[in-house]
């Protein structure tokens, strides 16, 4: 069992910028993929970005593509996620998530994290 816990979620402007953490216990952080997934109100909840457990393959949302980066920190149990250039379309629940490979947190991860909510302003 993984337990994730979000923080640094809050209030930005357009084209700020905000660093969310997710902290991991229980089993074996570093040998687990994680990744981000978002839902915005009234929509779907949609992947964001995943990172395998050594950080070295990475997948990202085309929406996020050069605005974004993941990145973990084994040492630390800890997952982030680099928001720069915020657009008010990026205001969302965030969520952290695990699974056994990056693919996997893609397709269907399997631990879920409570969520910390970003809302970016005009």
């Amino acid at each position: 069992q993984v337990q994730l816990v979000e923080s640094g979620g809050g209030l930005v402007q357009a084209g700020g910028s905000l660093r969310l953490s997710c902290a991991a216990s229980g089993r074996t952080f570093s040998r687990y993929a994680m990744g981000w997934f978002r839902q915005a109100p009234g929509k779907e909840r949609e992947f964001v970005a995943a990172s395998s457990w050594s950080g070295g393959t990475t997948y990202y949302a085309d929406s996020v593509k050069g605005r974004f980066t993941i990145s973990k920190d084994n040492a630390k149990n800890t997952v982030y996620l680099q928001m720069n250039s915020l657009k008010l379309e990026d205001t969302a629940l965030y969520y952290c998530a695990s699974g056994a490979r990056a693919i996997s947190v893609v397709n269907g991860p399997d631990y879920w994290g409570q969520g910390t909510q970003v809302t970016v302003s005009s």
